[in-house]
């Protein structure tokens, strides 16, 4: 028989503050450690984000890949990167950010250009840039 698992909470659902780990039991010998332990980054994260970030690694950082994968628009994997980073603590210096937004400009225009997004998704993802997402 199969036993499920389950992703611990990162935050506690009575005062939202985060929660650490107290014990670690190996499943095959039994041996047990109590103390606090602070998670991963990543075990920290919220499912949502967790499994945007592994479709991004599966789809090796490919946007359009991405794209494909999750059946949604260029915009919105855009802001499902910025808040998966976000939850990482992975937020960029404004400097970078600039740069960035830069790049990101130019291949919304040839991805236009090569006709690999339509007018409105183009227009759509500039207007977000634009107004910093």
């Amino acid at each position: 028989m199969e036993k499920n698992t389950f992703h611990a909470p990162a935050q506690c659902p009575v005062c939202g503050e985060s929660m650490v780990v107290t014990k670690l039991r190996c499943s095959h010998c039994g041996t047990e450690l109590s103390g606090e332990f602070s998670p991963c980054r990543f075990c920290r994260l919220e499912e949502k984000h967790l499994q945007f970030v592994e479709t991004f690694l599966r789809c090796r950082g490919s946007i359009k890949e991405v794209e494909r994968a999750l059946g949604v628009s260029y915009p919105t994997v855009k802001n499902m990167l910025d808040a998966a980073l976000s939850a990482l603590g992975l937020d960029e210096k404004p400097e970078l950010r600039a740069l960035r937004e830069k790049e990101e400009r130019s291949e919304i225009l040839q991805r236009l250009s090569n006709g690999e997004i339509g007018v409105d998704t183009a227009i759509e993802a500039l207007n977000q840039l634009k107004g910093g997402k």
